[in-house]
């Protein structure tokens, strides 16, 4: 007889896209690469996956820091000053290294006061019920990453009311803030960058927009620290030129390549965060050898070497958009390091991502929830330590997919893509 919790886990199985990947593991499980096992890496974006070497473009560490000695060298130096783990709630205390890294950080972006999270997903799901009460709402843009989403149900289990407006549409968040009256304040969330379509948010409207009905704008950056603006500030920064009235929420572990997630804003904001975001009080802090890593990339971001290295990224985004655009193929992205490919079905997505790996390039193969039904892509993650010959040879296993499986197609061009742009919103045909 089966127990109670094994009867749940089956009726769970059976729903939803968690029944359409189970059939895949039983019927098709050579297509289903959603729990790779990365068993070696060597330089140049090399990886052993099932006992072959392929490329990597899965990576999102996009300034290739992951593999910087001088990085490497502080995480070492980190272990010997501080051991693994501090033991402790940050609620209790933190280790100088933290206290260092949140003012290098705030310094870095130009904002009052920094806080870490051991996460991204973290910093949303403690911060956006710590700044509501059941006086105020939260607008999210529908696109908004999966952790605001989660952040706001953990709001409204608090009494706290929300909505969603149409993707990137000043004037459909302020007929949904209308709508929503009476309240005290309003939260905006929004991405940065949105990562599977490459599309920038109209941060000065919605700036505008919130502040007239009682709002603030909270943007989760994720996928453009490190790689948008001056030193990598982001695109909040970029696009506003200030913080007033915003909080910004940015990874550590994509661009950075070290742990971990954080949220600036100003000082007040901040301690009111220390005080009532729970992941934060009642979870565990940042490991103690990140930090000291992070202050070595810090380093690297305010230096001549940064600038190196986004000439290297830009140079191999621009490499890889222009020869996708030839072979025809419709593209999405090119604000940050991810080039999305457009496939189509769901099925013929992870297929495709298959077809490529056996050519000996491994990309992600995306579907539904994270994209619309029926609108799956392959999304590829350039990074700045990716030889040249490694995306000619992807372009071509590209050219190879393209005879096998029917992509949808634009018009070829050769026309050169000019590089990354903060106003572009998708890659024209």
């Amino acid at each position: 007889m089966t127990t109670p919790l094994e009867q749940q886990a089956s009726i769970l199985g059976q729903m939803g896209m968690t029944r359409f990947f189970r059939r895949l593991l039983t019927e098709k499980p050579e297509i289903l690469m959603k729990n790779v096992t990365v068993e070696a890496v060597r330089p140049g974006r090399w990886i052993r996956v099932e006992g072959r070497w392929v490329r990597n473009f899965g990576s999102d560490s996009f300034l290739g820091l992951d593999q910087h000695p001088a990085v490497q060298e502080a995480l070492i130096r980190g272990v010997r000053e501080w051991g693994t783990h501090n033991g402790t709630s940050r609620a209790f205390s933190s280790v100088a290294a933290n206290v260092e890294a949140e003012e290098r950080l705030a310094a870095w972006l130009g904002t009052e006061a920094a806080l870490m999270y051991p996460s991204v997903s973290l910093a949303n799901m403690g911060a956006l019920p710590a700044l509501t009460t059941r006086h105020d709402v939260i607008v999210a843009d529908q696109y908004a990453h999966n952790s605001i989403e989660e952040g706001m149900r953990l709001a409204k289990a608090r009494g706290v009311r929300s909505a969603k407006f149409a993707h990137n549409n000043p004037d459909d968040l302020e007929r949904c803030l209308r709508s929503l009256r009476p309240y005290r304040r309003a939260v905006v969330a929004v991405d940065g960058v949105y990562s599977m379509s490459g599309q920038l948010p109209p941060l000065k409207e919605l700036q505008q927009i919130a502040r007239n009905h009682d709002g603030f704008l909270y943007v989760d950056d994720a996928h453009g620290t490190g790689v948008v603006g001056a030193q990598g500030r982001g695109t909040v920064w970029q696009t506003l030129g200030n913080y007033e009235n915003v909080v910004v929420v940015g990874s550590l572990s994509k661009a950075l390549s070290c742990l971990g997630g954080f949220i600036a804003a100003s000082r007040c904001v901040i301690e009111v965060l220390q005080l009532r975001s729970h992941p934060l009080i009642f979870g565990g802090p940042v490991p103690p050898p990140y930090l000291t890593a992070l202050l070595k990339v810090l380093d690297i971001l305010c230096s001549p070497e940064y600038e190196q290295l986004r000439v290297a990224l830009d140079a191999n985004v621009c490499r890889l958009i222009e020869g996708a655009r030839r072979l025809g193929l419709v593209v999405l992205g090119g604000c940050v390091p991810i080039v999305s490919v457009l496939v189509g079905p769901e099925e013929m997505t992870l297929q495709a991502g298959r077809f490529l790996f056996e050519r000996g390039y491994y990309v992600q193969s995306v579907v539904f929830p994270a994209v619309p039904h029926g609108a799956g892509v392959l999304r590829v993650q350039l990074n700045a330590n990716h030889p040249s010959e490694a995306i000619d040879g992807l372009l071509e296993a590209f050219a190879a997919l393209k005879r096998v499986f029917p992509l949808p197609e634009v018009e070829p061009t050769v026309v050169p893509y000019p590089g990354p742009s903060l106003h572009a919103t998708a890659i024209p045909a």
